[in-house]
């Protein structure tokens, strides 16, 4: 049996230090968005007792689905290399980036150099996504949807040229019989998309999935608990979202408390069997608590 854990939006708290020079960009929106808002809908208290709990269960590999940080400051990519490292080593803990990792231009490119094996693994060619970690019979196939954009976009993009790779590691691994899990940071499946925030590409990476399979896709990015699915090549494709870590308890909280998600896989003759348990905050409570139980498969 290998057990996974998933967790996304760390959105790590506080913001560290800010020079004026680095607010000439799209950070100034960001910069003003988290002194009205985000400082207090993301505090970092909780997610320290959320990683504590986490790694209570001895999970055999974390996966991050992205937003580790705010504005990518240079300074936060920093800290968020180091906080990675509470996780767990590279070999057992991997990240797909989000839109706040690659939130100004160039950003994304520092943040694979310093956050190194977190965020590599085997490739099909010399682009660093999708990569692939191998765990047991389980995969863990790692894309980007994360690109800088404009003022108040939070958009992610999946092109032909990432799908086509994708196609073909789902296809390798398929033969080779593995539990294939897909990490994306913006959620594919219809249900959640907006102009404004949603995955540009979603179609083409719905259509890589129906075509070439795959066992579960695991998301964050909204901020919120949910389960839903895309076609496969024979049958339904669970689709998971995680609420984000990094978020506060109070009041009045519009998303979930901060919660993340651990699977049980394993292979019981010529199936598979994985089931979900959801650990997190209660709205009102600062207790973490096992939340839901699902059968995936």
């Amino acid at each position: 049996m290998i057990t996974l854990a998933h967790l996304s939006d760390a959105h790590l708290a506080p913001l560290p230090p800010v020079r004026f020079t680095e607010l000439f960009s799209k950070r100034i929106t960001g910069y003003l968005n988290w002194r009205l808002k985000r400082a207090r809908t993301l505090d970092g208290d909780g997610l320290v007792k959320l990683v504590h709990h986490l790694n209570e269960q001895r999970p055999d590999f974390v996966a991050v689905t992205g937003d580790l940080v705010n504005l990518a400051l240079d300074a936060e990519i920093n800290v968020a290399h180091n906080w990675l490292e509470t996780l767990g080593e590279p070999l057992r803990v991997c990240v797909s980036p989000g839109n706040h990792d690659a939130y100004v231009k160039g950003q994304l490119q520092k943040a694979i150099r310093r956050w190194g094996g977190y965020i590599r693994g085997e490739t099909v060619d010399l682009n660093p996504f999708p990569f692939v970690r191998r765990i047991g019979e389980v995969a863990i196939i790692s894309c980007s949807s994360a690109v800088p954009t404009a003022p108040w976009l939070a958009t992610g993009r999946f092109d032909k040229a990432q799908a086509a790779r994708l196609a073909r590691i789902l296809r390798l691994l398929g033969d080779g019989g593995y539990f294939r899990v897909v990490l994306i940071h913006h959620p594919p499946n219809v249900e959640n998309f907006h102009p404004r925030l949603g995955l540009y590409g979603a179609p083409l990476f719905r259509k890589v999935i129906a075509e070439a399979g795959a066992e579960m896709v695991l998301h964050g990015h909204t901020h919120r608990s949910s389960i839903y699915a895309i076609a496969g090549p024979k049958a339904e494709v669970p689709v998971i979202g995680v609420a984000a870590a990094g978020a506060a308890q109070h009041e009045q909280m519009v998303h979930d408390p901060a919660r993340y998600n651990l699977f049980q896989i394993q292979r019981l003759g010529t199936a598979w069997q994985c089931t979900m348990r959801e650990f997190g905050f209660q709205r009102l409570s600062s207790d973490i608590v096992l939340r839901n139980s699902v059968r995936i498969y």
